[in-house]
């Protein structure tokens, strides 16, 4: 045996490697699980006596010699294989993964470009809020089941500390700070106590509009939603507004567009009526320009608010709200070419 590992050494020693495919059959024939150096100690458990260390010895200097040459033959390959490449200016680029917005990003930024083009301006505000600011100055009454558990998350009680349920909070902060004209919109995340199905979901985006000047009509206000449905939904995109009831705002409505799948024929995306809601609206109420010190025998306004996802939805064709929020690399690809 001793005769065979002294024989292997000098094999190994003398042996030259210039490919992968040459690499490959080394590893096979030496290294393998197969190969004769595994081989050689299953052999060794025949050896007994004074033998035995000498041989073992002998064994684990040509395994070592083999794995180190292994170990070179490797690294030239891939030396030699990425200087040509470097020298070779013919070969392509590296190819650079491009990124893509999500596609909540997508439609906010659109939403936010149509009204810009009506003059509206953009305002934030904190997403953790007061109760002032989320109910009482929107004209809630205590009782509204809004404040309730059931809908809101509470961080702290008396005075009531929570997470915005909705963005009308900013229109209260710019109303309180800003005199007449105000045209503003307010995207962003709101909070509900909802359980979290395909339809619904504890968070969620929002798109709040408001206009306050002299003179403000609803039919101001149908003007500007009419410019926006077909904006964001094609020209041939109609709307109709529907009697609703908001603390905010009197009178208020729903507004519902032609589905833009069947194109107010009837589907089953719009359970054959033709028509899809996409957002709520009306004019101001009074008691709310009141509240924030704006007098409502001078000044006359709208407002309208929309869920960004829902908007996704209806232009993407995505089925399950879940999906925005799951941070899938295979559902996110497919919004590349959108940007």
């Amino acid at each position: 045996m001793k005769e065979k590992i002294t024989q292997l050494l000098s094999e190994i020693r003398s042996a030259q490697v210039t490919n992968k495919v040459q690499l490959e059959e080394f590893r096979l024939k030496y290294l393998s699980k197969k190969g004769i150096i595994s081989t050689l100690f299953e052999d060794f458990k025949q050896v007994f006596g004074d033998q035995k260390k000498e041989v073992g010895q002998l064994l684990n200097k040509l395994k070592n010699e083999t794995q180190e040459k292994f170990s070179s033959f490797l690294q030239n390959i891939e030396n030699e294989n990425t200087s040509t490449e470097l020298n070779d200016l013919t070969l392509p680029g590296d190819p650079i993964q491009v990124g893509s917005l999500h596609p909540i990003n997508i439609i906010r930024n659109e939403i936010i470009d149509i009204f810009k083009r009506l003059g509206f301006t953009v305002s934030e505000g904190p997403e953790i809020e007061d109760d002032w600011h989320v109910f009482t100055a929107l004209n809630f009454p205590e009782e509204h089941p809004a404040r309730d558990m059931q809908d809101t998350f509470f961080i702290e009680k008396n005075p009531d500390i929570l997470l915005r349920t909705h963005t009308s909070s900013v229109q209260i902060r710019v109303m309180e700070n800003q005199k007449p004209p105000i045209r503003i919109i307010m995207p962003g995340r709101v909070f509900r106590n909802e359980a979290i199905s395909a339809r619904a979901h504890c968070f969620f985006h929002q798109v709040e509009g408001l206009y306050i000047d002299h003179n403000v009509s609803f039919a101001d206000l149908k003007q500007t939603l009419l410019y926006f449905a077909r904006e964001m939904f094609g020209n041939e995109t109609q709307i109709r507004l529907r009697p609703s009831y908001f603390p905010f705002t009197e009178p208020s409505a729903e507004m519902d567009i032609s589905c833009n799948l069947c194109g107010g024929k009837g589907c089953a995306f719009c359970k054959h009526t033709g028509w899809v809601e996409i957002l709520g609206c009306g004019m101001v109420d009074p008691n709310v320009l009141e509240n924030c010190q704006i007098n409502s025998k001078e000044y006359t306004g709208y407002a309208f608010g929309m869920g960004i996802e829902r908007i996704t939805n209806l232009k993407f064709q995505v089925k399950d709200l879940r999906m925005f929020s799951e941070n899938d690399v295979r559902f996110l690809k497919q919004f590349l070419s959108t940007i």
